[in-house]
């Protein structure tokens, strides 16, 4: 069975098969901050939308990080080495790519399982 939530015409903010659970990409709550606070409220809405799902980041099994300039990748790495429960890093790749709104430094895509 499939479950989607918050499901629009484009894209569902979550769905759920086999109990894994996939994460439509996400961005920071203010794109005007910079790279360390965007990533900081782009992964609380992870922390959000995982446990509305029934998971949490322990549970991560991979996670997908875009970010706009590899500048700022050690910026970007010290709030997520911060946010990542010691022993439960996901597989993750990063790249650097455009993004839909020039503001935006940053989004990521998770999958989980359920807990």
């Amino acid at each position: 069975m499939i479950e989607r939530q918050e499901t629009k015409p484009r894209m569902s903010r979550v769905v759920k098969h086999n109990g894994t659970i996939y994460l439509c990409g996400q961005v920071c709550a203010d794109a005007t901050k910079d790279i360390t606070e965007q990533t900081q409220t782009m992964l609380d809405k992870v922390d959000v939308l995982l446990a509305q799902a029934g998971s949490d980041k322990e549970h991560m099994l991979s996670a997908t990080i875009y970010i706009k300039d590899m500048s700022m990748f050690a910026e970007m790495n010290a709030v997520w080495d911060n946010w990542v429960p010691a022993g439960h890093a996901p597989a993750r790749a990063c790249v650097e790519a455009s993004m839909a709104r020039d503001t935006l430094l940053v989004e990521i895509s998770v999958i989980a399982a359920e807990k």
